[in-house]
């Protein structure tokens, strides 16, 4: 395995915001991207800088939620609406390999950061775009109305009661592992022809085309999927969780008539196995309610400790349910976790191609903490002329205030 990583020497110019693109920028930067992230002083930057906890200090502009997508990045605030800060925007764009998008239809064009007007200064520039329901519709795209708008909200939740939302951003997730997929593709697309690409997905349709088995199910039989809980709609006893001696709890995942007879040996009821009701895992999908009953009492009646290790030794596949503090401290995460300036995050890449090397990702910066450098550095600008952008309000100097 090399440790040289792979998309080292590349620049992204981050013009998006909450966390589609974000998460599609720190994706790049943990592969070796550098990472200049453009945000708008007027609204003191990326939004999710101000989406705190109850818990956390109020005397920071990097917020928990702002370090869930922007590890690795440089910031720099800049006014879109100010033809100065255009022209910077312009000349990094002229630099830069990908550009990443998330702007409300004909938002991008009013301030000439579209894919056209960029593009035609950069013919190699990748412009990556992801929207809410594509480039003509401006309805709003905030996760929740994507996911009740995709079926997703309608199938999650107990049998009985109101949909519910996924506690995670799961539309902006999927759109953003779609928009990885095309710059990876319009990269090796870009080493054949030596020319750039347009890139686009929308959260509706990352979120539709993630509807896998429940969709096809429907359109195998015209029947609407309906929400069980943690269950599955046909393995059974697949995703539920039962509940252990002592209220700690268990979840089965039971995918062969074979596991299921070792489940059944292990709580004590190895007739179960032959119970015409649940021989089959056809037949335990039409008898779920009543396999949920005769199982229940047993299940509870073991303590959750003896009872995975026994299933483990029968090959039964089942597990504790942890909350998030406990699965951030199992083993497997260790390899996930960033440290750095005092702060701790969680890499979004999981691959194993060099990443594990990076100890030295930057934290997520504040709002506008490297204007100086990219001003001076990047585009080679002088003290003169960075004042005159920092004076003008075109650029929002590091530690500097909109007021």
């Amino acid at each position: 395995m090399s440790n040289e990583l792979p998309l080292r020497g590349l620049r992204v110019l981050e013009l998006a915001g909450v966390l589609a693109g974000p998460a599609v920028g720190m994706f790049l930067a943990e592969l070796g991207a550098d990472v200049i992230k453009v945000e708008n002083p007027a609204t003191d930057g990326d939004v999710t800088r101000g989406w705190r906890l109850p818990e956390e200090p109020r005397d920071t502009d990097v917020s928990a939620y702002f370090c869930s997508a922007n590890w690795g990045k440089r910031s720099i605030a800049v006014n879109l609406r100010d033809p100065a800060g255009r022209e910077l925007i312009h000349s990094l764009a002229r630099l830069s390999d990908i550009v990443l998008a998330s702007y409300r239809p004909g938002q991008a064009e009013s301030l000439d950061v579209d894919a056209e007007s960029l593009m035609r200064l950069n013919e190699r520039l990748i412009y990556a775009e992801v929207t809410a329901y594509g480039p003509s519709d401006s309805r709003p795209g905030y996760d929740a109305l994507l996911q009740a708008g995709t079926g997703f909200m309608s199938i999650n939740g107990e049998p009985g009661a109101l949909p519910l939302k996924m506690p995670v951003a799961l539309m902006d997730l999927l759109a953003a592992h779609q928009l990885k997929e095309g710059i990876l593709l319009a990269l090796l697309e870009r080493a054949r022809t030596g020319s750039g690409t347009h890139v686009t997905t929308s959260l509706v349709r990352s979120g539709l085309s993630s509807l896998a088995n429940q969709a096809t199910g429907w359109m195998a039989t015209g029947v609407v999927p309906q929400p069980l809980g943690s269950g599955h709609p046909s393995v059974v006893p697949y995703g539920e969780v039962w509940e252990c001696a002592g209220g700690e709890t268990v979840v089965l995942a039971v995918g062969t008539d074979r596991q299921f007879a070792g489940l059944c040996e292990a709580i004590g009821a190895p007739e179960l196995a032959s119970d015409a009701r649940f021989v089959r895992n056809a037949d335990r999908v039409v008898h779920r309610d009543a396999l949920r009953t005769v199982l229940a009492p047993r299940i509870e009646a073991r303590s959750r400790g003896a009872l995975l290790e026994l299933l483990a030794s029968l090959g039964v596949p089942a597990g504790p349910v942890w909350n998030v503090a406990e699965a951030l401290n199992q083993p497997d995460a260790e390899p996930l976790l960033l440290r750095s300036g005092g702060r701790v995050g969680l890499r979004t890449v999981a691959l194993d191609h060099g990443v594990g090397t990076v100890v030295d990702l930057r934290p997520p910066p504040g709002l506008s903490a490297d204007a100086e450098s990219i001003l001076s550095d990047d585009l080679g600008l002088s003290v003169g002329q960075r004042k005159t952008l920092f004076d003008s309000g075109a650029v929002l100097p590091p530690g500097g205030s909109r007021g």
